[in-house]
């Protein structure tokens, strides 16, 4: 009769054990898409930005056509931004891009006829709209990259991490020489 009641009591323990490991696994599941999922809004509003910048080019372009290095500037950069991969090369791409579009919208500084223009207005307007965008879209994959990096490193589900082979994700952050103090100079 013990053995039968402390066999019971193994089999319900080891259920136990199963029913848990199992919710651990789903649990992380969730979170590691949540993050794929946060990824891909990013992925999207970069993409709106990528198709946003030609037009914007090709407006500047009618206006101010000596200012051909600051174009291919703009453009070099879409480029490298449209082909990076991985939250660490994209923030570093478009971090260089945000860069080349201030020269542009530098540039247009000098044209008074451009800077009124409606289509470049327009432009604009939806590039810094666009650019909101993507400041919450990058807050919320870093969210869920918390939650689902906590998740991997809490007990229990970090015992089922391990053996289920789940990796920690990366931060989008903005490279080192961007997180500091705005510098304003005049």
């Amino acid at each position: 009769m013990i053995a039968l009641v402390a066999a019971g009591a193994l089999a319900l323990l080891f259920a136990l054990l199963v029913f848990a490991a199992v919710g651990a696994y789903n649990g992380l599941v969730r979170r590691r898409g949540a993050v794929d999922n946060a990824w891909a809004q990013i992925d999207v509003q970069l993409k709106r930005r990528h198709d946003l910048i030609p037009n914007l080019v090709e407006t500047v372009k009618g206006y101010a056509a000596h200012e051909r290095g600051t174009l291919e500037a703009v453009t070099a950069a879409r480029r490298q931004a449209a082909s990076a991969h991985g939250p660490q090369d994209q923030a570093v791409a478009e971090n260089m891009l945000t860069g080349a579009l201030r020269g542009l919208f530098a540039v247009s500084e000098a044209y008074p006829a451009l800077k009124a223009d409606r289509n470049f207005a327009a432009l604009q307007d939806e590039l810094a709209n666009g650019e909101n965008r993507i400041a919450y879209a990058r807050q919320y994959y870093n969210d869920a990259v918390l939650a689902y990096n906590n998740g991997i490193q809490t007990v229990p589900a970090n015992v089922v991490a391990g053996m289920a082979g789940f990796r920690e994700r990366e931060y989008f952050q903005a490279p080192g020489e961007e997180r500091g103090p705005v510098q304003v100079r005049f």
